[in-house]
């Protein structure tokens, strides 16, 4: 029977100690995995034998292999990878120093490469197929302004998903994105900050913004993006591969 308990699987989801990556492990727990947070900043003691804790920069090629042999030594298996680690560095394209251009590169499309290539090689031995979710964004679809680094990271995150879901379909490896609309965690809130900064208005002003772009008439919670995670993780997305899903509230529609 098709379900969307998730007990007996094995999951890493990086950037999972705060905000959505946060949400997407407590929902993952819920639905009976077990998960490994892959982050660079952990603080807290952990008391759950479902639980693992592995600090790694993502960006690192050495770093991300040892992360995901140990998550094996340590759980027997894996099977689900959720690349969700990302940052952003807001200004003007023509302005982006270059030092920050490479690095939300770095961190949002490389490091989905790193962690997808050494996971997916780990399904592949496995032989019993597996699930691959990219965090991507609606700014992987759309350009929105200030933002032309982590627009194009997050457009390189979409292309790379559909070549991995062609080439890995044959093992069984289901490979897909979540493009996230606007999502309130504190790197949103920080956006608005530096945003309104970059364009003479205040953060409030931001929020009022985001909110009017929206037909369901709110922005999002971190739940509602791990929600649509879990569902892909689960059974019933077994004939989905691909795809780049839109949680947006609307406010994304192709």
């Amino acid at each position: 029977m098709y379900c969307m308990d998730l007990t007996g699987k094995v999951a890493i989801v990086t950037g999972g100690a705060q905000g959505i990556g946060k949400a997407i492990v407590e929902a993952f727990l819920d639905c009976g995995a077990k998960v490994a947070v892959v982050d660079r900043e952990i603080n807290t003691e952990n008391t759950n034998e479902q639980l693992f804790y592995f600090h790694a920069d993502v960006t690192k090629s050495a770093q991300v292999e040892k992360a995901v042999q140990e998550v094996v030594e340590h759980f027997g298996r894996l099977d689900i990878l959720v690349n969700n680690a990302g940052i952003s560095k807001l200004d003007y394209a023509i302005d982006i120093k270059e030092k920050d251009w490479d690095l939300v590169m770095d961190v949002n499309a490389k490091g989905v490469y790193l962690f997808s290539k050494a996971v997916a090689r780990i399904l592949k031995d496995q032989g019993q197929g597996g699930k691959i979710i990219n965090i991507s964004s609606q700014a992987g679809k759309n350009g929105y302004r200030l933002m032309g680094s982590y627009v194009a990271s997050k457009h390189a995150v979409l292309g790379l998903t559909k070549t991995m879901a062609i080439e890995l379909a044959q093992d069984g490896i289901n490979v897909n994105a979540v493009c996230p609309g606007i999502v309130e965690t504190d790197m949103k809130r920080k956006e608005r900050v530096i945003g309104g900064e970059l364009r003479g208005l205040t953060a409030e002003l931001i929020r009022q913004e985001d909110y009017s772009q929206v037909p369901l008439g709110r922005t999002a919670e971190p739940q509602d993006i791990a929600n649509v995670v879990v569902f892909l993780a689960s059974n019933y997305a077994d004939y989905m591969t691909g795809q780049g899903i839109n949680v947006t509230g609307g406010m994304t529609m192709h």
